[in-house]
């Protein structure tokens, strides 16, 4: 009777240390996933942020723009500058010479990408402009003075890098109204259509008719 309430004992003893075995191995494993899934978890933390750093840091990189720098300028040829430079910067960088006609070019025009801009000297703007100056060609002078670099081979005058003197060509256009054409574009950017014109308080419907077929913008 004694050594069965023994064995009954141990029995029992031995099913209690089979159940806190298995308790134990699986609190183990629990545990044991929950650290790889943190460890998952920070990783991919880890890796979206680098990702995140790295979008950010191109995003920051400055566009440029190429253009093509021609005349009376020390060094003509393609220069590279930040999107939203200017005229003005484009000259700097080819360097002016002292026969350069600045005046005759508006400075604070923005610069767009492709363009070319040619720089006449003084003497050819007291001269006349030669014929095809827009093209880069040479021949008989016209009897109006175009505005170095921003009159196209088609003769039509480009609103998006007219300067003051060569917006008052236009019919209809005063010394305040081109002011303001310049001041629009100055603030807002370059007008995508001839059309936009007609944005600049002045000009309507009916002056936008004398004025489309001398006007365009690129």
């Amino acid at each position: 009777m004694f050594d069965m309430e023994r064995k009954h004992q141990l029995v029992l003893l031995i099913m209690a240390a089979l159940i806190l075995f298995g308790a134990g191995f699986k609190y183990a494993q629990v545990q044991g996933d929950q650290v790889d899934n943190n460890q998952l978890i920070a990783d991919v933390n880890v890796s979206g942020t680098g990702e995140t750093n790295n979008a950010g840091e191109k995003d920051m990189k400055p566009q440029e723009i190429m253009v093509h720098m021609a005349g009376e300028v020390q060094n003509p040829g393609v220069y590279r500058l930040t999107a939203g430079s200017r005229v003005v910067d484009a000259v700097n960088m080819a360097g002016p010479t002292e026969a350069s006609a600045l005046d005759y070019l508006n400075l604070a025009a923005p610069l767009q990408d492709g363009s070319q801009i040619i720089v006449y000297s003084k003497d050819e703007f007291n001269q006349g402009l030669p014929a095809g100056a827009g093209s880069g060609t040479r021949g008989p002078s016209l009897p109006e003075r175009e505005l170095a670099g921003f009159v196209g081979s088609s003769g039509l005058i480009n609103i998006n890098t007219a300067g003051q003197a060569q917006l008052e060509e236009l019919p209809g256009i005063g010394p305040a109204l081109a002011q303001r054409i310049i001041d629009h574009r100055t603030k807002n950017g370059p007008f995508l259509s001839t059309e936009d014109i007609m944005v600049v308080s002045g000009i309507g419907e009916k002056r936008y008719e004398q004025l489309m077929d001398l006007i365009t913008v690129y």
